[in-house]
């Protein structure tokens, strides 16, 4: 009938024979068993008409017992074989599954590199680049001016502090000091110099154009 349906596929005739193999394995078992009960029988046989004495239908018997043990031997064997027969297809089974399912996934993989464009990945690669080193420029720009307006700030608390550790250990109260002190010691602080005030500005200002040579050079990018 399977030129009215079309040619078995291959799965299908795997599948077909491991049920055949299958059904073999079982019938040889149950005639195995069988013949485990036959011995069973052919034994206490033997004994019972070995205690009557009758030694010519105990050697039959013995014989018999012999061929069934062989038999028994050989019904092991068989169904050892078609065990490997069957431990084979399904292997091929399994194996042809795999094929199949790799095939499927050569060919979504096919179609998806044809839809990638490479030189817009290329291109959207390239930009992402230039952003996040746009960016990082962006962040050190900025963590060194703040860096910077800070330093000062650091640095006068952590003189402060330095002071009244130093004053405390040797035992002076700085705000006594400053409370027993004549009014008339305490002086107005110096103006500070023309030059002083000229090399400040020149440092503030090589602080500023160095800062905004760098967000200029972000500008451009």
């Amino acid at each position: 009938m399977s030129f009215l349906f079309g040619k078995k596929k291959t799965p299908q005739i795997l599948r077909e024979n491991k049920r055949m193999l299958d059904r073999s394995i079982r019938d040889i078992e149950r005639e195995r068993q069988g013949l485990q009960n036959q011995e069973k029988r052919l034994i206490m046989e033997i004994k019972k008409t070995a205690k009557q004495g009758q030694m010519g239908a105990v050697k039959i018997m013995a014989k018999d017992l012999i061929r069934t043990r062989h038999q028994i031997t050989k019904f092991y064997a068989l169904k050892s074989q078609l065990q490997g027969v069957s431990l084979r297809i399904q292997t091929l089974k399994s194996t042809q599954a795999m094929g199949e399912a790799m095939k499927g996934v050569t060919k979504a993989m096919r179609q998806m590199n044809r839809q990638m464009n490479l030189p817009s990945l290329q291109k959207i690669m390239q930009e992402f680049e230039m952003q996040n080193e746009k960016m990082e420029m962006v962040t050190e720009v900025m963590g060194d001016a703040i860096d910077e307006a800070l330093e000062g700030d650091e640095e006068e608390a952590e003189t402060e502090e330095l002071v009244s550790q130093v004053l405390d250990e040797i035992g002076i109260n700085i705000n006594e000091q400053l409370v027993k002190a004549p009014s008339s010691v305490v002086a107005a602080p110096a103006a500070p110099s023309k030059v002083a005030q000229a090399e400040a500005a020149g440092e503030d200002g090589g602080i500023d154009s160095e800062l905004q040579a760098r967000l200029d050079n972000l500008r451009k990018m």
